[in-house]
């Protein structure tokens, strides 16, 4: 603001200075803003335009904010226009009193950005109260011995304005006897003196009727009358005299009740009851604040005496004798100054809420001081109690800034107690707190943190899906929604498809849910990077780790690879030399468990054996040993059940069927499985009966009809009929041209009861013939070698050549289990050989088998020609690691025991019995 409107009149600005002396002060005026308005204006009347004083544009009110802060709501400012406006009565005589100068000071403060600026309105006076006289009627005794020139003090009237329009001016009304002079006191008020010019005769005039006038110079003038009455009295030619016209005493204000001011004497050469004097207030008023000993004249305080409210007293006192003349004198009563008055610190323009991103030296509130005592009693020096980040400074006179002075964190601070503390200078000092409660405002400066730096999650596999298998926190300490979390999986090591459908989290409360079931044999473990963000803006996030590892259960029962079951079906055995020694090994049941740890450590148990004594089990190995040499007495097929159990709870287990046949050669296996007869029993027989009667029903029903369609052609014999039935033997492609260098006699064998039956070829079976042995699906496999290059026609099969009575199926615990292979005779083995059937033939049927019934495997199945060898085939039993057991299978068959096997001795071949369906 220039310095040419440093001062504002009634309605325009008007310089109180010269034009020179102002801008030499224009500086110190820069940041004040003046006015003079006359007083008792009308609410609503526009001081001046202090938006426009303050250099600010309309466009920016709505922005900046403009108020007052003051004390007393005289005035506001209007948001449209910016003008200052009077919000309250203004009564110059009420505000300031008797002062000559009365300004109004206030802050006029300013948002976006936040500052301050002094304002000052100076009240002028106006001509709005009348003198008004103590008493409107008053007596005055006068006696008649009175010489002219004599002074009678009559009482003075009271106009509380100022300046020209207080009290100027007494006027009496016009007579002969008395005039008026106006007298002033030494504080600048006046009083009327009457003086008698002409001497007075009681006997001619006993009273004259007066009538005082007191005017003032205003503009138009006000004034008021007082009817004084005066008595003419016998005379008392001596009044009574004071020592002193005018008396002056200080008192300091903090005096106690009744403590003597002064003392006034007053002498009256009469004599008698004229020269009694008695001492009175010539006004009620200062009875209120002193008392008088109408005897003595001392005169004491009834009340504690206030500089603030009073700074001097004026009392006029009045001496009368007991002829009724009066004398008067003035008392000057100066009220000191004490320090009694405590400072006070008033805040002003608190906001609600600092904010914690609040940069330092913002600026928080103004501070106004206030000390109702004057001089170095009235100084006041503020300061800041305790270890906070704001401090103060001085803005103005008595006036200060709180800023702030450091970084704020709401979330170590949430709110600061400030407390500034006001001490005057006076001896000794006063001083009071004024304490303040800040709250800081929350910004999101906080990211969310977890509670754990990674997470390690155990999930046992077969979960529910949709079950909890963890849950993950953060906490945030930010408020609202800069302290809302919530949780997303990030990022994992699965694919990123298939992330959904295994794992979600829940994203208020964190809690991870499974959303399939994991399998421990296809998934060991995955890692997960979970996300943590809050609700601010901008948002802030956080991310942990959490590693998933599913736990193994048993759930995988043991899978014997070896023994196996051709793909065709046929079972395997294993040759054992007849000249074997006790711990000669035999051969080896190979299994493995998909599980881990203990749910894959395998142990082998002996369920059923032909001879329990005769062969040994290793427990974690499966190696299957000579316990004794062979005897006479004992069989040359023994049959084995192997039980594969694994260490989980519950175990889970599989069984494997060994068939063992000691021999020397391969030429002595069918003669041992020949004399080894078959039991029979009863009750497969009778199923047998059933089989063949169910057979020969369907074959003379298909005959009834083949004959039926032959006559009705009448183009077909009986020979053709028959001829259906006949059958030929298919070579296998095993067998190709130039495969077989000598000539072989084709014989399909079947068994009966208990026995093997030869077919019906050209002649018998000899030592020089070549047999192929049949599995179950019909395949031939030689037995042994032929040089005879002659060749037999097979005969047609019987229906019923694949089963002996003893093989065909039945329930479970129908049939008596032994060593010649027949079904297990209750429900446990059952389901355990079935089993190990359905594992084995899956094995076959996808290709994945390498102990087997392929070609160059263990199994030996047809599909080889008679210059097939053992050193042609892979021994699978070497380097087999078996999961849960440190065996490991190295012996070859051509180095078992460290002995040479004679005549094919570890080789292993097909049964010659043929499997049950």
């Amino acid at each position: 603001m220039g310095c040419g409107a440093a001062e504002r009149g009634r309605v325009q600005t008007r310089p109180l200075l010269f034009p020179f002396l102002l801008s030499l002060f224009c500086p110190a005026l820069s940041e004040l803003i003046r006015y003079k308005i006359p007083e008792e204006m009308p609410t609503g009347s526009v001081v001046g335009n202090l938006a426009k004083d303050l250099g600010f544009g309309v466009r920016e009110l709505p922005t900046r904010r403009l108020r007052i802060s003051s004390e007393k709501p005289y005035f506001s400012v209007s948001m449209e226009s910016g003008e200052l406006l009077v919000s309250g009565r203004l009564d110059r005589e009420q505000i300031c009193g008797k002062k000559p100068v009365c300004a109004l000071d206030f802050e006029a403060v300013a948002e976006n950005p936040l500052n301050f600026y002094h304002v000052s309105v100076e009240l002028e006076d106006i001509n709005d109260h009348v003198p008004k006289f103590a008493h409107i009627s008053s007596e005055l005794h006068i006696s008649e011995s009175t010489k002219p020139g004599a002074r009678f003090i009559l009482g003075s009237a009271h106009d509380a304005d100022i300046g020209t329009n207080s009290l100027q001016n007494y006027k009496l009304s016009p007579n002969d006897h008395f005039s008026l002079v106006n007298k002033e006191k030494s504080d600048g008020g006046k009083y009327p003196e009457m003086v008698l010019k002409t001497p007075l005769d009681r006997e001619k005039q006993k009273s004259y009727h007066l009538t005082l006038t007191a005017l003032d110079s205003g503009h138009p003038p006000l004034s008021s009358t007082a009817q004084i009455q005066v008595l003419v009295t016998d005379a008392n030619d001596n009044p009574p005299v004071f020592s002193q016209d005018v008396y002056r005493v200080s008192l300091p204000e903090n005096v106690h009740p009744g403590t003597t001011v002064l003392q006034v004497t007053a002498t009256d050469q009469d004599e008698g009851v004229n020269s009694e004097i008695t001492f009175s207030f010539s006004e009620a008023a200062q009875i209120t604040r002193f008392k008088l000993n109408s005897n003595t004249g001392a005169m004491t305080t009834i009340d504690t005496l206030d500089f603030e409210e009073a700074k001097e007293y004026s009392v006029v006192l009045e001496a009368r004798d007991g002829g009724g003349m009066v004398a008067q004198c003035t008392v000057e009563i100066e009220v000191l100054d004490e320090n009694d008055n405590v400072p006070e610190v008033l805040f002003q323009s608190l906001p609600d809420l600092i904010m914690e991103d609040s940069e330092p030296g913002t600026h928080i509130a103004l501070l106004k001081t206030r000390d109702k005592d004057s001089g170095h009693n009235g100084e006041v020096i503020c300061k800041l109690e305790g270890d906070i980040p704001f401090k103060i400074f001085t803005s103005s006179k008595n006036t200060y800034k709180l800023v702030t002075d450091g970084a704020l964190d709401r979330e170590q601070n949430p709110e600061y107690n400030v407390t500034v503390t006001a001490t005057d200078l006076g001896d000794p000092s006063l001083s009071s707190s004024s304490s303040v409660t800040l709250r800081i405002g929350d910004v999101n400066d906080n990211a969310p943190i977890f509670h754990q730096a990674s997470y390690f999650v155990h999930v046992a596999e077969n979960n529910p899906p949709g079950a909890s298998i963890a849950q993950v926190s953060a906490s945030d300490p930010d408020l609202g929604p800069n302290g809302r979390v919530s949780y997303s999986i990030l990022a994992s090591d699965l694919e990123p498809r298939a992330l959904s459908s295994y794992v979600s989290v829940n994203q208020d409360s964190g809690v991870v849910f499974a959303q399939r079931a994991f399998d421990h044999e296809q998934l060991r473990s995955f890692q997960l990077t979970l996300q943590a963000r809050d609700q601010g803006s901008p948002a802030l996030s956080a991310n942990v780790s959490m590693r998933v590892l599913v736990g193994d259960l048993n759930d995988n029962a043991p899978r014997v690879l070896y023994p196996a079951l051709e793909p065709d079906g046929s079972a395997l055995f294993d040759m054992v030399p007849r000249a074997a020694e006790p711990g000669y090994l035999v051969t080896k049941v190979v299994a493995v468990d998909a599980d881990s740890g203990h749910n894959a450590w395998l142990s082998y148990h002996v369920l059923q054996a032909s001879d329990p004594g005769l062969f040994s089990l290793g427990l974690r190995t499966g190696e299957v040993r000579t316990a004794r040499a062979l005897g006479d007495k004992d069989a040359a097929r023994q049959r084995l059940l192997v039980a594969v159990r694994d260490g989980g709870q519950p175990p889970l287990s599989a069984t494997a069927t060994l068939h063992l046949i000691f021999a020397d050669s391969l030429q002595e296996v069918l003669p041992a499985l020949s004399d080894d007869p078959l039991p029979s029993d009863p009750q497969a027989e009778l199923q047998f009966y059933l089989v063949v009667a169910l057979a020969l029903i369907s074959v003379l029903f298909l005959l009834a009809v083949i004959l039926a369609v032959a006559l009705r052609l009448r183009g077909s014999s009986i020979t053709k009929a028959w001829d259906c039935f006949q059958s030929e033997v298919v070579v296998p492609p095993n067998y190709s041209e130039g495969t077989l260098p000598n000539s072989y006699n084709l014989c399909v064998g079947h068994t009966g009861k208990t026995e093997f039956h030869s077919l019906k070829c050209s002649d018998q079976l000899s030592s020089g013939q070549d047999i192929l042995f049949s599995d179950f699906a019909g395949t031939l496999f030689p037995l042994s070698n032929s040089n005879e290059s002659t060749s037999h026609q097979q005969a047609p099969p019987n229906t019923d050549w694949r089963f002996s009575q003893a093989q065909r199926p039945g329930t479970s615990g129908s049939q008596n289990g032994d060593e010649t292979g027949t079904w297990p005779n209750n429900q446990f083995d059952t389901e355990m050989l079935q089993a190990m059937i359905l594992a084995s033939a899956s094995e076959a049927a996808d290709g994945s088998s390498t102990l087997g019934g392929g070609a160059g495997t263990m199994g030996l199945s047809a599909r080889y020609g008679p210059q097939f060898t053992l050193q042609h085939v892979p021994d699978y039993r070497q380097n087999v690691y078996i999961p849960g057991s440190n065996a490991t299978l190295t012996n070859a068959a051509g180095k078992r025991d460290g002995k040479a096997p004679a005549g094919g001795n570890g080789n292993k071949k097909k049964s010659g019995k043929k499997e049950k369906k």
